[in-house]
């Protein structure tokens, strides 16, 4: 399929899409520095890790924008948001994460409309990862939140991975 035959709206959701994968992976950078600068490294290792599925996406995305004879292009990079503390920080990456569940969400129901087949499937996908984002991070706030040990969620950790439960939170403090 050529640029040119391509429905101009999935052409938008692939670009919207590497904007915020890419911000993602901005976002979750950052903060796993934060986090291990306040000594929470399991947490930080976490983050690192969401960073690197996150740029998978980006990556499949490039791919695909270029199968399709697009010059992949993020137009606009969000600005990090940071928290004082942990939770803080988990609440900033589910309202990011709910975004991009919504922007795949309408990318795989306009795929589906225009019965293009292939999007619609590859956005399907990406939709159903960041689902389980989501879906990890709620658990995650809500284990910190009731003071039950915030381990990382188990199926956020690759097998070949073996970390410790996340039980502090530290405030974030300016330097001076």
């Amino acid at each position: 399929m050529l640029a040119a035959r391509a429905d101009q709206r999935v052409l938008g959701y692939l670009g919207r899409a590497l904007s915020l994968e890419l911000s993602a992976v901005q976002m979750y950078t950052t903060q796993a520095r934060l986090v291990g600068a306040w000594g929470l490294a399991e947490a930080a290792e976490h983050l690192r890790n969401e960073a690197q599925e996150e740029m998978g996406h980006a990556d499949r995305i490039i791919e695909r924008m270029l199968a399709i004879g697009v010059a992949p292009s993020a137009s606009q990079l969000r600005p990090v948001r940071l928290g004082r503390d942990l939770a803080e920080l988990l609440e900033v990456n589910r309202e990011f994460e709910l975004e991009l569940v919504q922007l795949y969400t309408d990318a795989t129901r306009h795929s589906a409309r225009v019965g293009d087949h292939d999007h619609r499937m590859f956005f399907e996908r990406l939709l159903g990862e960041e689902q389980t984002h989501y879906d990890e991070l709620t658990e995650w706030l809500a284990r910190l939140q009731n003071s039950v040990p915030a381990d990382v969620p188990e199926t956020a950790v690759s097998p070949r991975t073996r970390r410790e439960p996340l039980t502090t939170q530290r405030r974030f403090r300016s330097v001076r």
